[in-house]
């Protein structure tokens, strides 16, 4: 699976060139390809919902045709901006919103009904709820501030029943530790409590062959191309951390990093190495140029690309979780229903040519199937002051 660093320089910006100067987004490249960007291009006004690669693992993980893969990345991107501006006319009635498939809309959130109208004329379906987004808010933030035992695998803002969710480890519902942190997360404000039979861990792992990067004893994936470096995972390494690319050659060093309470991280890149903004497909997919990162709500469809299990795709499930590791609690997470495998930690997701975040950890393999977490990538360029590199 390895070219030379010439070809696969040269890969990557025949994929650039081809999109800016034709206005095409689907051209084909090596899944190992890297190149740095091709500037003074014409702007592209024509463009597909999605790479070829995209809409196969999507047709493969859902189980669609390309026709229907394609149909529901353009319903998604109405939906991202119909979220916007429904948001907007809820005012503080707004209770959440999420993308419904099967009638493929937005589905919103009302306290109140005087709203109900200005919503529904930005296109977007009206449910009534008891409980604002900001009352949800409030409560998951006392939450936080709450000490979680091992036997709580997080809580997280469920929209579609409009309350905060406390997922238990079914083994340890029993644990007097456990019932007192229900007990008061009850108190907190309106909670439901859920069972389930997985904890979470992350998903970084010891030295194996493959790429994309280590440090240390540790391999992990790229998340996205920022100027001047990349985004990752916090817990991939610590802030100094030296850093080598698949090639193991050096790249750079970890500029930034966070882990527990965040999960996110940058490093810098230089060293002859360079950025594109492109989510790579192993192999397995042709690769996806990054556009953007418009958040997809909720019922989305999303895609994932990682150095061990490569692309995988699936739903959002919940926004505002907080995942409860072993080594700390982890808040403002997403978490879908797609696997992931160790040293997957800190990789692409990906919703059409909008990047999400990058991987944080999760429950299960890509044999059984499991569900993920990752870290919002427009909370990661805030934190860090970052500028996200779009094709």
């Amino acid at each position: 699976m390895r070219e030379t660093t010439v070809l696969r320089a040269a890969l990557s910006a025949a994929l650039l060139l081809t999109v800016t100067t034709a206005g095409l987004t689907e051209a084909a490249a090596d899944g190992t390809s890297h190149a740095s960007p091709v500037t003074g291009a014409a702007t592209v006004t024509h463009r597909a919902p999605a790479s070829d690669g995209l809409l196969t693992a999507m047709r493969r993980d859902f189980g669609l045709t390309r026709a229907q893969a394609a149909a529901r990345l353009a319903a998604e991107t109405t939906a991202r901006r119909t979220e916007r501006t429904a948001k907007r006319a809820a005012g503080d009635s707004y209770g959440g919103s999420w993308f419904d498939s099967a009638s493929g809309r937005l589905v919103v959130a009302l306290t109140r009904t005087d709203a109900r109208k200005a919503v529904e004329a930005a296109g977007a379906r009206v449910t009534l709820v008891r409980h604002s987004e900001r009352q949800l808010d409030a409560t998951m933030k006392r939450l936080d501030a709450l000490h979680a035992p091992a036997g709580v695998a997080g809580w997280h803002v469920d929209v579609k029943t409009n309350t905060v969710t406390v997922d238990v480890v079914a083994p340890h519902k029993d644990d007097n530790d456990v019932r007192s942190f229900v007990a008061r997360a009850r108190e907190a404000g309106p909670v439901t409590v859920d069972r389930t039979n997985h904890i979470p861990r992350t998903l970084a792992a010891g030295t194996v062959g493959g790429d994309p990067y280590y440090t240390g004893n540790v391999r992990c994936s790229i998340g996205f191309s920022v100027y001047g470096g990349f985004v990752t995972a916090g817990h991939c390494a610590q802030p100094g951390a030296a850093v080598n690319g698949w090639d193991h050659t050096y790249i750079g060093n970890f500029q930034g990093s966070s882990f527990p309470d965040n999960d996110y991280a940058w490093v810098n890149v230089g060293s002859g190495w360079w950025t594109v903004p492109v989510v790579l497909g192993w192999g397995t997919v042709s690769d996806q140029l990054v556009r953007g990162s418009a958040e997809a709500p909720v019922g989305a469809s999303i895609c994932r690309s990682g150095s061990t299990s490569h692309w995988h795709c699936g739903t959002v499930l919940a926004k505002n979780e907080t995942v409860n590791y072993s080594q700390g609690a982890v808040h403002e997470m997403t978490k879908t229903n797609v696997c992931a495998e160790p040293g997957d930690s800190g990789g692409s997701f990906i919703s059409g040519d909008q990047a999400q975040g990058v991987t944080s950890g999760g429950w299960g393999n890509c044999t059984g199937g499991g569900e993920t977490w990752y870290q919002p990538i427009n909370e990661i360029l805030n934190r860090f002051g970052l500028r996200l590199h779009t094709a």
